[in-house]
């Protein structure tokens, strides 16, 4: 997805870390115990992609 970015909705991530797990190099866990993004810019790859699949709140999603 060349151009996408990706947002995650904090409001909605309950903290279960399956982003992270996946996706190391673009999520981490903030002391709030949400998901964030480690790099805004950061391109939308399969893993990047897989990690939004497995969310279980659904909040990772690409505009």
């Amino acid at each position: 997805m060349i151009g996408k970015s990706i947002v995650i909705d904090v409001y909605e991530c309950n903290g279960c870390g399956s982003c992270v797990e996946i996706c190391p190099e673009v999520f981490a866990m903030d002391d709030g115990e949400k998901a964030v993004l480690l790099d805004s810019e950061a391109e939308v790859t399969d893993k990047v992609e897989e990690a939004a699949a497995y969310c279980a709140q659904k909040c990772i999603y690409f505009e």
